[in-house]
């Protein structure tokens, strides 16, 4: 007779109890390459969400890359125009992931609309992870082309560090699989909407 098999006992999915507590939807806000768009679809996915990115949604509504709306317009209308999206987004309701252009939460009014009608999750990576990601593809960071990349994005989480420290979660983002962030993510959700 062979030794009988473990099995671990069968844990319930708290996934339906998160999803019935949540109202709202959920901001990925945080530095340009800190995986906002790719953990955004595949948390979206785990959670069988819709998602939106805020870039493609200026691509749509534009015609052209958000990199080259900002180019082509400058900074202040391009953060006018990313104000006023990310603020329809959330006003047409509907529970959703949302990934932000990494400027978007920097905005006071934003950041106050974000905080009051959605969760706002800050991807918290490090400088070195960042540079690495935004150089895969400069033309999308046209911030990041004026100089070097690393002083670039270590002056921005200076002076934005503080505005993202004001969502609701901080998650950090390291070079480990997307998967590891999204399973965070879903943790710290359940703790935010106070799930046994």
């Amino acid at each position: 007779m062979g030794k009988a098999l473990y099995s671990p006992p069968v844990m319930p999915s708290r996934e339906p109890l998160l999803l019935d507590r949540l109202d709202r939807p959920i901001v990925l806000v945080g530095l340009m390459g800190a995986g906002k768009s790719t953990v955004g679809r595949r948390l979206a996915r785990r959670l069988n969400l819709p998602f939106v990115d805020s870039d493609t949604a200026i691509e749509d509504a534009s015609g052209l890359s958000a990199g080259e709306v900002f180019e082509r317009y400058g900074e202040d209308d391009f953060r006018d125009g990313e104000r006023r999206l990310v603020a329809r987004l959330i006003e047409d309701g509907g529970i959703r992931v949302i990934a932000t252009g990494g400027g978007a939460y920097v905005n006071q009014s934003t950041r106050q609309l974000l905080n009051d009608k959605a969760i706002t999750v800050w991807l918290d990576a490090p400088v070195a992870l960042l540079a690495e990601r935004t150089a895969r593809r400069p033309e999308t960071r046209p911030m990041l082309n004026k100089g070097d990349r690393s002083q670039i994005l270590s002056s921005l989480i200076e002076q934005r560090g503080p505005k993202y420290a004001e969502a609701h979660i901080r998650i950090p983002s390291s070079s480990g699989g997307h998967s590891e962030v999204v399973e965070a993510i879903v943790a710290a959700l359940e703790k935010h909407l106070g799930l046994p």
